[in-house]
Order: C-alpha cells, then sequence, then structure tokens
C-alpha cells in the first residue's frame, strides 16, 4: 500500500534506485519551460530534481516499502493565496498514486493559507485525466514559442517606457480588457487576486509599458538569460507587435536563443511570433484548483454581550 508523506533525507536513494532510471518532472512550471528534464546522467538528474525541492517542507513523497513511487512539490507564487505544483514525478503505473499525492498537497497548503493551486502540464500528459479526477480543470492552453538565433533588433518604440509602480492598476485594466473572463474568473477576478497568481520567473524580470493617449496598451516583461524570456499582453489592436518584439529584441540582447508563452486566446501574439522567426516548441495546458478555506473556529458569546435583534 502507498502513502503520500514528508520526504526524509534516505529517501535519495530510493530516488535513484529504481532501475536507474529518473523519471521526468511532469509539473511545467515558467521558469523551466524549454530546459531538458533529462541530464547527462541519471545520478546526476536525480541530485538536482532531489536538491531543489527537498531542502523545503512543501514536499510529499509517495512510498512503498522502500520505493519511491512519485513525489510532488509545491511553491507559493507571489502570495500565499495562490500556490503552483513545481514538481510531479510518476514512478508508477498506479494512477492512485498521483491520486493520493496531489490530494496530500492540496490538503497541505490549504492549511498554509492557499485559496488556488495551479498546475501546467503538457497536452499529451499522461497525468491529465488524474489531474482532473483530483480536482483540477482545464481553464486555458498555450504554445511555447522559441527563437534559436538572434534577434534584429529594430528602432525602439517611441511608447514604451519602464514601468513605475503607480502603473499596476492600469496593467490590471488592460489584463480585465484583455483576457476572456472564463481564465480571468480563475487568475485574476480582483486586483488583489491576480497580483497573488503572477508566476515566478527564476529571477527579476524587467517590466516595460506602451501607452496610447494615456492609457496602458501593452505590457512587456524580459528576463535575460540563456535561454532569453519574455512575454506579452496587448490590449489593442492599433498597437505594431512586430516592433514590440523588435523592444524586447533590443534589450534582451546577447541572448542566443529566446522564449514566449503564448496563450491560446493571444492569436494575434502567435502570428507576431511566427512572423519574426519564432517555432512552437511545445503545447501546454493550464489547470486549476480552488480550494475551501479552512473554517474560523467559532467563539461562543455570552449572554450579556449578546445584541438583541427585533
Amino acid at each position: 500500500m502507498s502513502s503520500a508523506r514528508y520526504p526524509l533525507p534516505t529517501d535519495l536513494v530510493a530516488l535513484v534506485s529504481f532501475d536507474g532510471r529518473v523519471y521526468p518532472n511532469e509539473a511545467k512550471t515558467w521558469d523551466r519551460l524549454g530546459l531538458h528534464d533529462r541530464g547527462p546522467h541519471p545520478l546526476e538528474t536525480a541530485l538536482e530534481q532531489w536538491f531543489s525541492f527537498a531542502t523545503g517542507k512543501h514536499t510529499w513523497v509517495s512510498v512503498r516499502g522502500a520505493t519511491i513511487r512519485g513525489v510532488i512539490s509545491a511553491r507559493r507564487r507571489t502570495k500565499r493565496s495562490a500556490w503552483e505544483v513545481e514538481v510531479l514525478i510518476d514512478a508508477s503505473d498506479d494512477k492512485d498514486v498521483v491520486l493520493s499525492l496531489l490530494r496530500r498537497m492540496t490538503a497541505g497548503v490549504t492549511k498554509l493559507g492557499a485559496e488556488r493551486v495551479f498546475l501546467r502540464l503538457a497536452a499529451d500528459s499522461h497525468l491529465l485525466d488524474i489531474a482532473r479526477e483530483a480536482g483540477f480543470f482545464t481553464y486555458s492552453s498555450e504554445t511555447l514559442y522559441r527563437h534559436a538565433g538572434p534577434l534584429r533588433a529594430g528602432s525602439p518604440c517611441p511608447a514604451a517606457r519602464p514601468r513605475t509602480k503607480t502603473d499596476t492598476l492600469g496593467i490590471f485594466h488592460l489584463y480585465t480588457r484583455s483576457v476572456p473572463a472564463s481564465v480571468r474568473a480563475i487568475e485574476g477576478p480582483t486586483l488583489r487576486e491576480w497580483l497573488a497568481a503572477l508566476e515566478p520567473w527564476g529571477g527579476r524580470p524587467t517590466d516595460i509599458v506602451l501607452e496610447e493617449d494615456g492609457v496602458i496598451a501593452a505590457w512587456l516583461r524580459l528576463l535575460p538569460g540563456q535561454p532569453a524570456r519574455f512575454s506579452l499582453l496587448q490590449g489593442q489592436a492599433s498597437i505594431d507587435l512586430d516592433a514590440v518584439a523588435r523592444e524586447a529584441a533590443a534589450r534582451l540582447s546577447g541572448s542566443r536563443s529566446y522564449l514566449c508563452l503564448a496563450p491560446s486566446y493571444g492569436q494575434s501574439l502567435a502570428v507576431a511570433l511566427k512572423g519574426l522567426g519564432f517555432e512552437p516548441a511545445g503545447e501546454y495546458v493550464a489547470l486549476a484548483k480552488r480550494l475551501l478555506r479552512p473554517a474560523e473556529e467559532m467563539t461562543p458569546e455570552k449572554v450579556s454581550s449578546a445584541v438583541p435583534v427585533s
């Protein structure tokens, strides 16, 4: 019988002793998209996977005897009310193992103040149906676009400027105009929930906004690296997406490759990326689960302090 529990240091041995095979991480967080799941040697990969999450307390393993059958790890996004699955490793053919891990994880993060938990899987993942059975539902699909080579930098966009603290509300208004209601209902129906659910980037991204007539019409977020990453939220058709992409290239000079994740509802972005030589590098499904907040303990009310209602 399998059970989900917190990991122990001795679990590292079991993690690498399952026929010498290292199982891929099925959870696809934005900061890990485009990176290879497997390294040059199984032990190296296992060590990298292990130490990336075993030092945290928000990790659970499923065991049967001395055998690790699955691992799950969750982390906060921007605020503690929104969490995401960052590691999900299935080393068995038993769906109950993954179900147990997902349910144990959601119960654990609920106690830590989570109101929503997110999970991104490959569109062809064998865990999709299991995640749905565990209460997760699909709210969006996404395509990862990659450009393998330097992008030609163009003239800077005259309307582009660095984001300031006062732009937060304007960007949220852009979000409400640009994103379908069915997606906003999960990601950000309110400003507080939207801010809480912003995804980690694995670094400090640079934010650029573009204005038209004093209104924020596009939000560009960039992170240098190998590969470099950027995202774009645009609201008005008059925005020149080619120019915005060239703006991103100019600010990410020195990168050998670029990644951009385009949601299915952002067709204009996908068209612009293809026009600049980007190619699809993966299809993904975004899932989420709303969690029930624990009920607060009721405090008995003394008769002397009760207020009568007529």
